[in-house]
């Protein structure tokens, strides 16, 4: 086989090629690393980052720059950055920190890059989000008026939280902040809401039983876990919940529901603590940098209820906050109290005595209020608080009285029997009709025949008995919204058979 080369017609190919040939040049900012350590790397020579932009060392180690100054850049890695020596070189990447977002992160365990750490494998996604991203402006938005029930009667009824809404809750250790939140999550089966758990600087034991819970519970599937245990860079805990919100914003602007819970943002405020006086940034009030109400506020402004033009979709976020003995007059705490839309106040003493959940209605607020609640709870719920806040107020008078009146006794056993009525199992969230029969029965005296201790027992077969005997009250509640006439004479009826049944079996 013979092949003709035709050097004329090779060398007019070459002559098009060179003359087509337009020259690119990237200009790439190069530093040099002066100290490492601690996980901070002061730079020399980057004289074009920008703050919060991505840089990178010889070893691939990633840093975000964070603290620009006239003479060098503090950069905060994102690893160990043991391979990182002094006079190495760093580049700037000209990027701001980007995760890769979508539905297959559903059911999955990831850390603050978005990387899986449940070993099930790489995570497919087409899209990313920046870390930071602005919060939606005052015309994206819209008021909060759908509920997102929590399954709790104490919150529901008195305290709702709305689509959209930042409610806080906030308590000493171990007064069960966690499962109010992972009880929230739970209840969202169903409910078309996207959940996502950002855990930051927990034990991992904790988490992993936290995970238990939804896998064993069915919610694994519309949750995503973001985490980063208590051994892990401040860095990552810093950047987490950042991670978390961009996550679950992804699902906000298509249009669908979100609720992401940061557990908590008292070890956020540590690990950027740390993070700032290691890059030698002025202490203030306690220790913490100054822009440390900026670190929560910009992250909690996230969660938002966009208007109809945008699609309507909505994120709900439930930050958690730890107190020492009850101050909630310390810095963290009233930062993000100032940023909230309202707080779940959870009492250690109220857990002492056996009240789970340990939420102080007294203190408790929302801030949206009767917006995020349907008509049917508006109805059955308004006299509620009333009578728990007057029998707060009588029972401690009643401590120093021997004698009390007929009338003050029977509102002081009705008290007892309203604040049964709000305890409840931990992962055992309730359907709106089932806290609406339930509060009916309570504020209507129909509790007042029994004793305190029989309270649970009865409401937990009044519940079965409603749904398994009377299921007409339920689809009236779930398609009207109302409590309507014929649903009150369902119930009434339902709470007469099921007492009779009651007295019979005990």
């Amino acid at each position: 086989m013979v092949i003709n080369i035709q050097p004329d017609e090779i060398g007019s190919i070459i002559r098009k090629q060179i003359e087509g040939y337009v020259p690119k040049m990237k200009v790439v900012s190069v530093g040099t690393v002066l100290q490492v350590g601690d996980g901070i790397a002061r730079i020399y020579g980057l004289d074009e980052v920008m703050a919060g932009e991505l840089v990178e060392s010889e070893d691939g180690t990633v840093g975000i720059a964070l603290n620009p100054e006239s003479d060098n850049v503090g950069a905060v890695l994102m690893g160990d950055g043991r391979m990182i020596q002094e006079g190495g070189s760093v580049r700037a990447t000209g990027k701001i920190a980007q995760i890769p977002v979508g539905d297959s992160f559903l059911g999955r365990v990831v850390n603050a890059l978005a990387q899986p750490i449940d070993g099930k494998g790489q995570i497919p996604a087409s899209e990313f989000r920046s870390i930071e991203s602005p919060a939606p402006g005052i015309i994206s938005r819209r008021s909060v008026y759908e509920p997102l029930q929590t399954g709790l009667i104490a919150i529901d009824s008195m305290i709702p939280i709305g689509r959209g809404q930042r409610e806080l809750i906030i308590g000493d250790r171990q007064t069960g902040k966690t499962a109010v939140a992972t009880d929230t999550i739970l209840n969202q089966k169903g409910q078309n809401v996207i959940c996502v758990y950002v855990a930051i600087g927990q034990k991992a034991s904790s988490v992993a039983q936290v995970v238990d819970t939804f896998r064993e519970r069915g919610a694994l599937e519309y949750t995503i876990i973001v985490l980063e245990t208590a051994n892990s860079p401040a860095t990552l805990q810093y950047l987490a919940p950042y991670t978390g919100a961009a996550l679950a914003e992804h699902f906000m602007y298509r249009g669908q529901h979100a609720l992401i819970v940061y557990d908590d943002l008292s070890k956020q405020a540590q690990a950027y603590r740390q993070m700032s006086l290691l890059l030698r940034r002025p202490p203030g009030r306690e220790a913490y940098p100054g822009d440390v109400f900026h670190l929560h506020s910009r992250l909690l402004e996230r969660a938002a209820k966009l208007s109809s033009q945008l699609g309507e979709g909505s994120l709900t976020a439930l930050p958690i906050v730890e107190t020492q003995a009850g101050d909630v007059s310390a810095y963290i705490p009233t930062n993000v109290i100032s940023i909230t839309d309202g707080q779940i106040f959870l009492s250690s003493d109220l857990f002492n005595a056996g009240i789970r959940p340990a939420i102080n209605v007294g203190i408790s607020v929302s801030r949206v209020g009767s917006a995020a609640q349907i008509k049917a709870m508006k109805q059955v719920a308004g006299k509620l608080k009333l009578e728990l806040a007057q029998f707060a107020e009588l029972e401690a008078f009643a401590q120093f009285a021997s004698d009390l009146d007929k009338t003050t006794q029977n509102q002081l056993a009705r008290g007892q029997r309203l604040r049964e009525l709000l305890k409840q199992s931990q992962s055992a969230p309730l359907s709106v009709e089932e806290q609406i029969a339930t509060i009916y029965t309570g504020v209507n005296g129909y509790l007042d025949v029994l004793n305190v201790e029989q309270v649970k027992r009865f409401l937990v077969q009044l519940r079965e008995y409603v749904a398994t005997s009377k299921p007409k009250f339920g689809e009236i509640i779930r398609s009207t919204k109302v409590f309507t006439e014929q649903a009150e004479a369902i119930l009434k009826e339902a709470i007469q058979e099921a007492t009779e049944l009651f007295f019979a079996t005990t």
